[in-house]
């Protein structure tokens, strides 16, 4: 995981082509990168930011800032009873049963917090 200027991007090898293949994750808009070497790869990710916040700011457009992964959510106190109750049987945190639950009403696949993807 690379993080730079609040976003963050995930890493994969492509082992045909030899080279590290990076996307920012936490925006919607798509932000791809590559390089050879670790060093290439960060100088790329760095650059894909710059250039992405650089054309945000010239079209006079809003970014799309990064998501920081926090959600603050407000329940009645029955709800948020039997959500416990339903974590507690399931051995997860209140956080990481809510996180599922949404995570599966979006289409995500549960995983580790940072590591998602879509499902299909």
């Amino acid at each position: 995981m690379m993080e730079y200027k609040g976003y963050k991007a995930q890493i994969d090898f492509d082992d045909d082509a030899g080279i590290f293949v990076g996307e920012v994750i936490n925006t919607r808009d798509g932000i791809t990168f590559r390089g050879r070497s670790v060093e290439e790869l960060r100088t790329a990710f760095r650059a894909a930011v710059d250039d992405y916040l650089a054309l945000a700011s010239d079209m006079a457009a809003n970014t799309d800032r990064p998501a920081s992964g926090q959600i603050s959510i407000r329940v009645n106190p029955t709800l948020h009873r039997a959500i416990a109750s339903c974590a507690r049987r399931e051995g997860k945190s209140v956080s990481a049963w809510i996180a599922d639950r949404l995570g599966e009403a979006a289409g995500i696949v549960p995983c580790a917090r940072t590591n998602c993807r879509r499902a299909g």
